[in-house]
């Protein structure tokens, strides 16, 4: 933990109505500036306590505390060398280290997590069996989505018209396997607006869930693959339609920072959100009407990590006949957080209602989410809520509907009864 950047906290308190831990039960200590007092007592010499790995893990990396503090406090960067910390120094329970097993033995592999989509589904079903046995379980059982049809993409789909640039696709793990229409949609999109898409078929995970839960060999280790990967396609920028990825290689830099020679190579390369992306190159493919309500959902990772909220909203406003509605408490956490849902099960569901109850006070058609951990949180909160299945679609299928001309009753329709993307 660097001594310097806890200093530049003055615990002015600017961060608590942002904190959504700190929102839902009043802690100091589950607070951003209380996570930073027990930083500095740690670096003062106070070993890492039970209580203090408690409520370091407690806190979602959200990043609104980033936000909303007036003394640029780098607590992004603190609270991932605090994880670090933890997992060298800490001694969880058995039962913890057991699941925090299998979920990195699985989630960064997709073939793996390709493997266990039917059976995570399946488990719907005994999800309160599960979560008797361990609530993380259950967890995993409630917020499995649909299988979805297989999407096979090329390694490069060409531009639809003249080419305006080159760039690369990162599919992602989760996206990749759970949400592959999605990569299909962004693909296309990237294509009629002048690009050519290039995919690496192995370009494996991006180190984005080692990197939030303090695993740092294994995110340098994922980091450094997906650098090489993209340098071999020879692009001009690398498209990231997740959030929490595109947050994660944006800090390659940092967290290479130890390798000077890496480092420079993750400063070269260029990572760009989707609807980041598509702002800065402007529009050339016509926008159809697509008549829908939509609510758009911001995703931590996006709106606070990268500081992208107005670029996906100006996009989706563009699109003829489309009413783009806003979220109350928006810039709250919806509880997904990596794999947050996962450790932390009950705190993520209690924000997960949350979320679930703004969502459904909107009233629209169909939930934006740009990232699938938000999609997956969102869906299984509002069926905890029993209002059956809610229809969420991302920003690139969005656009996608409208740059083809379909109609909006195919956003948010279920990947197990969409057709083939061609």
């Amino acid at each position: 933990m660097d001594p310097e950047l806890i200093r530049d906290c003055v615990h002015c308190g600017f961060c608590l109505p942002t904190c959504p831990t700190y929102v839902l039960w009043g802690e100091e200590m589950d607070s951003p500036r209380g996570r930073i007092h027990l930083m500095g007592q740690h670096v003062e010499g106070t070993p890492v306590t039970d209580a203090m790995a408690g409520h370091f893990d407690a806190c979602l990396g959200c990043m609104a505390c980033v936000t909303a503090c007036p003394s640029g406090v780098r607590y992004d960067r603190l609270i991932e060398q605090t994880r670090a910390v933890v997992e060298r120094e800490h001694v969880r329970r058995p039962d913890e280290r057991a699941i925090r097993a299998l979920v990195f033995a699985l989630f960064p592999y997709r073939r793996r997590l390709r493997a266990m989509r039917l059976p995570m589904r399946l488990s719907r079903r005994l999800q309160p069996l599960l979560e008797r046995v361990n609530p993380s379980l259950g967890a995993m059982a409630e917020l499995a989505p649909g299988v979805p049809r297989p999407v096979r993409l090329p390694p490069l789909v060409r531009a639809r018209r003249r080419r305006r640039t080159r760039v690369g696709l990162l599919t992602g793990c989760v996206q990749g396997e759970f949400f592959p229409q999605v990569n299909a949609a962004t693909a296309r999109v990237l294509a009629l607006e002048g690009c050519d898409v290039v995919i690496p078929p192995r370009q494996g995970c991006c180190g984005a869930l080692s990197l939030h839960a303090g695993r740092e060999a294994e995110a340098r280790r994922f980091a450094r693959r997906t650098i090489a990967a993209f340098e071999r396609a020879g692009v001009d920028a690398v498209v990231v339609n997740a959030a929490g990825c595109g947050s994660s290689m944006k800090d390659y830099a940092e967290v290479l920072a130890d390798e000077p020679g890496w480092a420079a190579r993750a400063e070269a390369l260029r990572t760009r959100d989707l609807a980041e992306f598509l702002a800065e190159l402007g529009p050339v493919a016509e926008r159809r009407p697509l008549p829908v309500t939509v609510a758009y959902h911001d995703a931590c990772h996006l709106a606070h990590a990268q500081g992208v909220r107005a670029q996906p909203r100006e996009l989706l406003r563009a699109i003829p006949g489309l009413e783009l509605r806003e979220l109350e408490e928006s810039a709250i956490c919806c509880g997904s957080a990596g794999t947050y849902n996962l450790f932390r099960p009950e705190a993520a569901r209690q924000l997960g209602d949350r979320k679930a109850e703004r969502v459904l006070a909107a009233g629209a058609d169909v939930l934006v989410s740009a990232n699938p951990g938000c999609t997956m949180q969102i869906a299984a909160a509002v069926r905890r809520a029993g209002k059956g299945e809610i229809r969420v679609a991302h920003t690139a299928e969005v656009l996608d509907a409208s740059l083809r001309g379909l109609e909006p009753g195919i956003l948010g329709r279920s990947p197990m009864r969409r057709r083939r993307t061609r």
